[in-house]
């Protein structure tokens, strides 16, 4: 075992100068603790901060999305009140035609080499229960013919279908009217030139209202068909 008389002046200095760079280096080490601390409370700040505002945002979203439900519902029922409005415009508006239609349909019609003489406005067929299955804005009809006419304020192809389709089912609805020889008409305020031409070209006639008149626009030499 060396003793402390054995070592040498070197070997001291040597191991002094060993323990202070272990010095330095515990102090080095210490330091970039205290650094990496520094820096871990600024990321647990910044989380925190980061937290904050996720949590801000989260609000604002919330409230934001309160908002655009309550705009959408407002919006809805603005819609749904509108949609009122304009069915019950459109229903005005067919009932002026049809009034307007009315005294005009039979003249119109003696015109067109078809004998009618009556006319008989909303006229329903109804099931067992008493509901309503179909119902004309007016049918013409006398003798072998009938002539069922729907009014509308402006006239689309979309209506025509419609028309078409009720026709098809007019003598299962009407028995009583089995036996006679039934045309279609759609009559309208307005009607762009290529829905009467398309009315037309199903077999259907197209009264129109011209000026304080009501006018039959279909082409000369049109054949109606017959249901």
């Amino acid at each position: 075992m060396t003793t402390a008389a054995e070592i040498s002046w070197d070997d001291l200095k040597a191991m002094i100068f060993a323990h202070s760079a272990q010095l330095q280096e515990t102090g080095r080490l210490i330091r970039e603790l205290r650094e990496s601390g520094k820096e871990t409370d600024r990321l647990i700040r910044e989380l925190r901060e980061s937290g904050k505002e996720t949590d801000r945002l989260i609000r604002e979203l919330r409230e934001s999305g309160k908002e655009t439900d309550r705009r959408m519902q407002e919006t809805d029922r603005r819609i749904r009140a509108l949609e009122r409005q304009l069915g019950r415009l459109g229903n005005r508006l067919g009932q002026f035609v049809q009034d307007m239609v009315e005294p005009a349909v039979v003249r119109l019609f003696q015109e067109q080499g078809i004998p009618v003489h009556r006319v008989m406005p909303n006229v329903r067929a109804r099931d067992d229960a008493g509901q309503t299955v179909m119902e004309i804005d007016l049918l013409v009809i006398n003798g072998d013919h009938a002539i069922a006419v729907e009014c509308k304020s402006r006239l689309t192809t979309d209506d025509v279908d419609e028309h078409l389709e009720r026709l098809s089912r007019f003598k299962a609805a009407f028995p009583e009217y089995a036996d006679k020889l039934l045309h279609g008409a759609v009559a309208a305020m307005g009607a762009p030139d290529e829905v009467v031409r398309y009315a037309e070209k199903q077999g259907l006639y197209v009264l129109v209202q011209a000026d304080d008149d009501v006018v039959v626009r279909n082409q000369p030499g049109f054949t109606p068909r017959t249901w």
